[in-house]
This record gives structure tokens, C-alpha cells and sequence, in this order.
């Protein structure tokens, strides 16, 4: 009796982890929760659709600093070809992992050329404010799939 219970143990250590292994696959359906929790389990430190949209919304502008842990995009000055004496450059913050409307910043500077000279100038609330609704909307956008890759 004693050596058939030796035995039996390794098979039912076996089995005991055969079933707890099985427990691991269970596959739940993808719910609008599991969507929300996705844009948080990313390799960067901020909201997902947040980034993409704001790296897509400053795409046109030579970047200076780029951190996806912090959230901070930082331009380099950009001038329009269409005004050669105005120069813009950004910071764009990603402030929070969740999409809403206060976790993205946007500073501006602005500077005008003045007999060769750059000088700083004021920038209009909001030019920031609509750069703001603009990475706000994409990352809607790329969260509902209505921008794909």
C-alpha cells in the first residue's frame, strides 16, 4: 500500500498543475474595459492614443526631444514656407495613462524675424488650445480604429 501511494504522488502533482495550467488559457471576451485597460498596458509611460496622436499631429515639425516615459514631444523650430519671418516651436505633454481631455498640454513659442533678428512674440491662446482638440480627436480616432496603422 505505502509504495503505491509513492507512486501516485508525482502523478497527482501532475495533474494538480495540469489543472492549474488549464485555469491560465481562459480567454474572456473583449469588452469596452478591456479596450480602455489596453491603451494603459503599453512599454511607454503615458496613454497610447494619446502619443501616437500627438507624434502624428507635429509629424510636419523637425523634433528636438522625444520622451515616451515622460510624455514630453518637444519641437525644434518650425518655420511656414508661407511666412518666412515666423518661426513656431511646441511642447506637447501627455499628463495622464487615461484618454481624456486634461491629460494633454501644448506650449508654444513663437518668434518673428525683425531685421534679421529673431525676437519673441506672443502666441494667441488658442492657436494651443485647438492644436489640444486637434491630438484629442485623432487619439479618438485611433481608439475606435477610424485610423488604422
Amino acid at each position: 500500500m505505502l509504495a503505491c501511494s509513492r507512486s501516485l504522488r508525482p502523478i497527482g502533482g501532475a495533474l494538480g498543475l495540469a489543472l492549474l495550467l488549464a485555469g491560465c488559457g481562459h480567454k474572456q471576451p473583449k469588452s469596452a474595459s478591456a479596450d480602455i485597460a489596453a491603451s494603459k498596458v503599453t512599454r511607454i509611460g503615458v496613454n497610447a492614443y494619446l502619443w501616437r496622436a500627438s507624434l502624428d499631429t507635429v509629424s510636419f515639425m523637425p523634433l528636438a526631444q522625444v520622451d515616451s516615459n515622460g510624455g514630453v514631444i518637444v519641437t525644434d523650430w518650425y518655420t511656414n514656407p508661407n511666412t518666412p519671418t515666423e518661426r513656431m516651436k511646441l511642447t506637447v505633454t501627455v499628463l495622464d495613462q487615461d484618454l481624456r481631455a486634461d491629460a494633454i498640454r501644448v506650449a508654444a513659442s513663437r518668434q518673428v524675424n525683425q531685421g534679421g533678428n529673431w525676437v519673441n512674440a506672443p502666441v494667441a491662446a488658442q492657436t494651443t488650445q485647438r492644436l489640444e482638440e486637434i491630438i484629442l480627436g485623432r487619439a479618438r480616432d485611433l481608439r475606435r480604429g477610424v485610423i488604422s496603422g
